[in-house]
């Protein structure tokens, strides 16, 4: 996801597993509900969701928490960490363990951003996903239910 993969945490540490285990939990229940006609963009959510949350843990020292929206035929994913540091891709190499990732995420969304703040960065991906969501009927995902997970990584 970086440049360089020094400082890059494996993800051995049972708080982090329990965390990137945590965050897929949540994203499976939004989906059940959001897209439950969704089957494999469902999966393609799922996986750009653990994705970006594991980089996060990775090589940003921790995800600082994470936002799953409905859109009309789309979910929306966010995740937010502390680091400053943009993701970018690293040369794919079948020699070498990782760095697919990010590549996975780019190909399975039809839009992903990252953009760097005060509090460190958000990574954004759009996933297309049958949702049942229409223009007319989205409704507004309040404060309360985005996922915060303090202490992560």
């Amino acid at each position: 996801m970086h440049p360089s993969e020094e400082g890059r945490r494996p993800l051995a540490d049972d708080s982090a597993l329990r965390a990137v285990g945590q965050a897929r939990s949540v994203a499976r229940g939004f989906l059940a509900v959001a897209a439950p006609e969704g089957e494999s963009a469902v999966d393609a959510v799922l996986l750009v969701m653990s994705e970006l949350f594991t980089n996060a843990v990775r090589h940003a020292g921790g995800a600082t928490g994470f936002r799953l929206e409905a859109g009309p035929g789309t979910v929306t994913v966010a995740v937010y960490d502390a680091s400053t540091v943009s993701p970018c891709a690293l040369p794919l190499d079948v020699t070498s363990p990782g760095g697919f990732g990010w590549h996975l995420v780019r190909e399975l969304s039809v839009d992903v951003r990252a953009k760097v703040h005060a509090a460190g960065k958000t990574v954004t991906a759009v996933v297309a996903c049958p949702t049942g969501v229409t223009a007319r009927n989205r409704p507004a995902v309040p404060d309360s239910l985005i996922s915060r997970w303090p202490g992560c990584g």
